[in-house]
């Protein structure tokens, strides 16, 4: 069987991402901080017909804990071949970049892309033994006049910075791994406050598309693929 561990599918994008893959005959690992909210989720996944094997600790803000988890996950399932590196933070959205704290602007980036590239760095043994993949639910590197969390979107530069590197690299030294983004577009979460504007999706509608791309049996290593656009408000 088909083994994925998707961070942050507690709730949100996660949770439906977690939710499309299983219907699609995924065993699903759901990564979480909380334990409750983990077998909430679990238990309502369950309930869906969805085949969810486990939770498993993981807290993107805690380096040392990231390497424990990822000992955990490779001793646990040894046969994991997908990482859905999905769970992220805001950061502070409410203000301008120069009236944002340094030690928020630090938490975002750690749990982002540090966090996230060294849960990615040390399952890469256990996903190259398995022909393994990495999606990485982002959001475009450029500026936008529209939308422009400072943090936010400098934290998730830097992880498609990692995704376009590791992606030459896997091909460069014929490792059996494939990396790629997925930009969900506006979508409706406690991230953004459930935002509900112009080319706003609930996070069914995004769940299924990330499921539809990550089996659609193609090779999509090195690609940002951009399900929604950021859509112009005109209100900058």
């Amino acid at each position: 069987m088909k083994k994925v561990l998707v961070t942050g599918a507690n709730k949100g994008i996660g949770y439906e991402t977690a939710r499309h893959l299983g219907k699609a005959g995924w065993q699903v690992i759901i990564g979480a901080r909380n334990e409750q909210r983990a077998l909430d989720a679990i238990a309502k996944l369950k309930a869906d017909k969805v085949d969810v094997i486990g939770w498993q600790f993981v807290d993107l803000s805690d380096n040392d804990s990231i390497v424990r988890s990822a000992e955990e996950i490779t001793v646990k399932y040894p046969d994991l071949s997908l990482l859905v590196n999905n769970a992220g933070i805001p950061g502070d959205m409410s203000v301008p970049s120069y009236e944002q704290t340094v030690s928020d602007v630090a938490a975002t980036v750690q749990v982002n892309y540090i966090g996230t590239f060294c849960l990615t760095k040390h399952l890469i043994p256990l996903l190259e033994k398995n022909h393994g993949r990495i999606v990485n639910i982002t959001v475009p590197s450029l500026f936008s006049t529209y939308w422009h969390p400072m943090a936010y979107v400098a934290s998730k530069a830097a992880q498609n910075t990692m995704t376009s590197i590791m992606a030459w690299e896997f091909d460069h030294y014929k490792k059996p791994l494939e990396i790629f983004d997925i930009h969900p577009g506006a979508t409706s979460t406690d991230l953004n406050n459930h935002y509900d504007g112009p080319g706003s999706h609930k996070p069914d509608v995004i769940g299924d598309k990330i499921e539809k791309v990550i089996d659609d049996g193609q090779r999509h290593n090195g690609e940002f693929i951009e399900l929604y656009p950021i859509v112009d408000e005109g209100n900058y």
